[in-house]
């Protein structure tokens, strides 16, 4: 990796230029934080296991058409992927009330919202990503109102896609994030899904007895955070039962 030139890191991944024209390598790390703007702490395998959930997850989008950056997982820590102009605009979707949502609207953790929600949010680790209203994206033109459009389109259709996919296996879609980007093919432009989707993005719940099965986790320690991931890629059929995955990303049995 020392060879390739560093396009950018953050808090959960690192971009290196692309092998092919257009592309960029996408390498998970183990890196996580306790809380928002706290220590980063590591979660044994998250890396491995965030680059595998993603990618799964993405073809799944791809064969449902939902357009999305990912070209080719290329080990068990990057991905390739196509070259894209974020927005700075983080999309929300909540289906059930949790976070922040209890002490902004006074609700009970656990309840199920009427309808799902989508909120907007500006991507600022420096100003703690706050949330923003179609106004202020429009206003300071991070994105056209056609685009707005085209990433809750996306964003309900990939809802609507996950949440019986994690149903089918257990798991109730609390909330997640997502990232959009600008791609051009030739003239067309295209708003497509990027980042990642995983449960360091997602709210995962078990079904039945509502224990947490995402980064929330790391709460408690980073031991049973790693379980959590584990757990999920289980379930979604990724690793066998009695597989495990230690920091360096290769698969043992218990």
């Amino acid at each position: 990796m020392s060879r390739r030139r560093r396009i950018f890191e953050g808090k959960a991944k690192v971009l290196y230029e692309g092998t092919e024209p257009g592309t960029l390598v996408q390498y998970f790390k183990d890196d996580a934080m306790r809380e928002a703007g706290g220590d980063v702490a590591t979660i044994t395998g998250k890396g491995v296991l965030n680059n595998r959930i993603s990618e799964h997850l993405m073809m799944g989008l791809t064969d449902i058409g939902v357009p999305n950056h990912l070209v080719r997982r290329l080990n068990m820590r990057e991905q390739l992927i196509r070259e894209v102009e974020i927005i700075p605009v983080k999309v929300r979707v909540r289906n059930i009330v949790a976070g922040d949502l209890i002490k902004r609207l006074g609700m009970e953790e656990g309840t199920a919202l009427p309808r799902s929600v989508v909120e907007y949010y500006h991507k600022s680790d420096e100003l703690g990503d706050p949330m923003i209203s179609e106004e202020h994206i429009t206003a300071f033109s991070w994105a056209m109102p056609q685009e707005i459009d085209d990433m809750l389109s996306i964003a309900l259709r990939i809802n609507d896609f996950l949440s019986g996919l994690f149903y089918g296996v257990g798991i109730r879609l609390v909330d997640f994030d997502l990232e959009f980007g600008r791609l051009w093919q030739g003239e067309d432009l295209r708003i497509v899904l990027a980042d990642e989707i995983s449960p360091d993005t997602c709210r995962l719940w078990d079904m039945e007895t509502n224990e947490r099965l995402d980064r929330d986790r790391a709460r408690l320690s980073m031991s049973e955070a790693a379980e959590a991931f584990q757990e999920v890629a289980r379930r979604l059929g990724i690793l066998p039962q009695s597989d495990v995955v230690d920091m360096h990303g290769r698969s043992h049995a218990s």
